[in-house]
């Protein structure tokens, strides 16, 4: 048989606690903790922004940003380092593929090539390249003066390496782009 639980006494908090049951039991004590342990990090939240404010009075943060509309005053930037930047930036649009590409479409197989080196601000690049012979190196500049990317071509030095027993031509061409390409 099964037990019966009868009572005659009016409902209240006392006589709610005494017959509540198990589950609700542990509900009531999650409940507990987790509100103690919300109540200990907001006291750890309060002590560190009590830190912070303490600090931004030491180092004299300002706390408010200014006002909309009104631009903060920055430093002016100094010549020497404003035209650095600049190169560098003129350096960085400097149009390598075409370059490159319009260097290998003139260059045959008997040339070698050894370095670019472009001048951004001029528009110039200087190519070092070795030949078999002179008329190697004549043809190759014509060959250059041909390819439509560049306005002028033009030998800049050449010498002869004895040390090599086959005693290849070392030139330099300055060679300038056209700026619309």
């Amino acid at each position: 048989m099964k037990k019966v639980r009868i009572d005659f006494a009016p409902p209240s908090l006392a006589r709610g606690v005494l017959w509540a049951s198990r589950p609700t039991w542990a509900v009531v004590l999650m409940l507990a903790a987790t509100g103690v342990t919300l109540v200990l990090a907001c006291t750890g939240l309060q002590r560190q922004q009590r830190g912070l404010e303490q600090l931004r009075t030491m180092v004299r943060i300002p706390t408010q940003a200014p006002p909309p509309g009104v631009v903060a005053a920055r430093p002016p930037v100094p010549e020497a380092q404003a035209g650095a930047v600049n190169a560098a930036v003129l350096q960085l649009n400097l149009p390598w593929r075409a370059l490159h590409d319009a260097v290998q479409a003139g260059t045959p197989a008997n040339i070698a090539l050894l370095a670019l080196e472009p001048d951004a601000k001029k528009s110039t690049v200087r190519i070092t390249a070795e030949a078999k012979s002179s008329d190697d190196m004549i043809a190759y500049v014509e060959q250059l003066q041909k390819v439509e990317w560049f306005s002028a071509v033009s030998l800049a030095r050449h010498e002869i390496n004895d040390q090599d027993p086959n005693r290849p031509i070392r030139f330099q061409l300055d060679a300038q782009w056209r700026e619309t390409q």
